[in-house]
């Protein structure tokens, strides 16, 4: 039987001559005006009408939002003479092809897109510079069809629900954060500086990192020990590396050094010497004697530019690299703790590891919002149980019972920490409780400039490590997707709430208040409906509420009869 929803899903509806469309025209939501309609444009020869068909709304929205114009990925753009259309975490189906793309696309073609779209090496991301999915309809034009990294656009089965394609964006940047592979050695051809404290030793080596096959091809030295220089220089020499004596740490002739390397531990030089990191940089620091106090570290840049905290006891520089790799994944069997869980993220984290084959064994949640941490219990403790998972849920606010909860993770600690609160003191307190040989992964998108103190003694005297990790690759996407499919993993389950493209702004503002513990989707096409949480489509949609599972969590059959009363007509 054919009928309005089947037509749809075939885009065989009738396209309006006019679509509706949310522009940002400044930092604020007072410059986030109400839905404009213009036309619907007409593909150009190499060009794709798309029409939009889910969106998942982000925090990283509402850094856009309160940026504006100052956003790094908007700055020089004149936002009131140039709104943003955000949006990026989308599916889309075709419905109109130019004609020098007729035979490779086709009305009714379905796909998600890689949001970080980048030309000639700039970044353009879809959202940002190339307009958004929180429109009806788009232009898909060949920055996206053919850019540096190819097709930006990846394609997806007719049968793969609209939510769950949407929000694969969110989850390729989890899953991501758990396969990265880490330098184990000084980065081949970059530049290293190897800097001494006042207590270092007078014998180092070097068994890896300084050989024929691999070396920096730039080495910098401050205050190295003289025994320990001479055997630089000679290795340099023979090596053809270029020395450059760096006279005073504060005033290094560059500020992209790979590799940071502390001969003795010095709290004052680790925060003078750490901005100077490039983008995957590695500090590492050896020493066998506790430093005098915290560091204050940007939190930050460990998150955007993937900054590498390690170290090791002993005098040989390679052994802070290569003793205790970093494990981008959670230890098996293990304990972690997931701080400030109770968001769209934190949940991602929680689901992934509860499903993960040989997860840890103990999950700890924290969260400053008791009616977040109930959510996550409601949804997930019955999950845990079955997997023999024990299961504990914190509110850092509740001091005295938060205490008591983290006081047996005092002495043993916690084999991974995953930071999904972008607060420093947070990512400082439970700093605190990370066992030897743990990772501390500050997922949160933590401001740049954001300084939190850790004890980075533990980076050498118990081979803890801290990395950062943000965004997320092609090939992550198409993995995620592949899991979709496969049923292996149910982004349905983020899904907290849905609305009308008319209902976006309080979509984002709910997102900014952090208002529900899952991802709010807004569907463009349908009729105007304000964000409505899943709970109370017992009430508004009856029907659609009977096919969720378990009264809480989105369904392909939930989200048929949503769009089958919902469409427009």
């Amino acid at each position: 039987m054919s009928d309005h929803y089947t037509a749809y899903r075939q885009a065989e509806s009738p396209i309006a001559p006019k679509q509706k469309r949310l522009p940002l025209y400044g930092a604020g939501f007072d410059n986030l005006g109400a839905l404009i309609e213009q036309d619907v444009p007409t593909p150009a020869a190499d060009q794709l009408l798309v029409r939009h068909d889910a969106i998942g709304l982000c925090f990283s929205d509402i850094k856009i939002l309160t940026q504006g114009g100052q956003h790094p990925r908007l700055q020089g753009r004149d936002l009131q003479k140039n709104p943003v259309i955000m949006g990026h975490e989308v599916i889309m189906t075709v419905v109109k092809v130019g004609e020098k793309l007729n035979g490779q696309y086709k009305p009714g073609d379905r796909f998600i897109i890689q949001a970080d779209i980048y030309v000639d090496g700039v970044n353009l991301a879809y959202g940002y510079k190339i307009e958004g999915g929180l429109s009806e309809y788009g232009l898909i034009d060949q920055r996206i069809l053919n850019g540096d990294h190819g097709n930006y656009l990846i394609p997806v089965k007719d049968e793969t629900g609209y939510a769950e394609s949407a929000l694969a964006e969110p989850w390729a940047c989890v899953i991501a954060a758990y396969t990265l592979k880490y330098r184990t050695e000084i980065k081949s051809g970059g530049t290293a500086w190897i800097i001494g404290t006042g207590n270092a030793l007078d014998n180092y080596v070097v068994s890896h990192g300084m050989t024929k096959e691999c070396h920096p091809a730039r080495l910098m030295i401050t205050r190295v020990p003289p025994k320990f220089e001479a055997s630089l220089r000679a290795c340099a020499s023979e090596l053809g590396i270029e020395v450059v004596e760096v006279a005073s740490i504060g005033k290094a002739p560059s500020d992209q050094v790979d590799d940071i390397i502390l001969l003795g531990a010095d709290p004052d030089v680790v925060e003078t010497v750490s901005p100077m990191l490039a983008n995957g940089g590695i500090l590492a620091v050896l020493s066998d004697k506790a430093m005098s106090r915290p560091v204050k570290l940007d939190v930050g840049r460990i998150h955007y530019e993937d900054w590498v905290y390690v170290g090791a006891a002993g005098n040989d520089i390679a052994q802070a690299y290569a003793q205790t790799p970093v494990r981008p994944d959670l230890r098996p069997d293990g304990k972690t703790l997931f701080a400030g869980a109770g968001g769209p993220i934190g949940r991602m984290h929680l689901q992934r590891a509860l499903e993960k084959p040989n997860g840890p064994k103990t999950i700890v949640c924290t969260d400053a919002s008791d009616a977040r941490l109930k959510d996550l219990e409601d949804t997930y403790a019955a999950e845990a149980k079955a997997k023999g998972v024990r299961f504990i849920c914190l509110n850092p606010m509740q001091k005295e019972a938060y205490a008591k909860g983290m006081a047996e993770f005092t002495a043993g600690g916690f084999d991974d920490v995953v930071i999904l609160a972008p607060v420093a003191p947070v990512i400082s307190e439970t700093g605190r409780y990370m066992a030897p040989g743990a990772v501390m992964n500050i997922f949160a998108g933590v401001a740049r400039g954001t300084m939190a103190e850790i004890d980075l003694s533990d980076a050498y005297m118990k081979q803890t490590r801290i990395i950062g990790h943000s965004a997320s690759t092609i090939d992550d996407l198409k993995e995620v997707l592949r899991q979709i499919e496969a049923k292996e993993l149910a982004t349905n389950r983020s899904v907290a709430a849905v609305g009308s493209l008319e209902a976006a702004k309080e979509g984002l503002k709910a997102v900014k208040e952090a208002a529900y513990p899952g991802k709010v989707v807004i569907f463009p096409h349908i009729k105007e409906l304000s964000v409505t949480p899943l709970a109370d489509l017992k009430e508004k949609l009856p029907s659609v509420y009977a096919k969720l599972n378990n009264g809480r969590e989105w369904t392909h059959e939930a989200e048929e009869e949503f769009l089958r009363q919902m469409l427009k007509q």
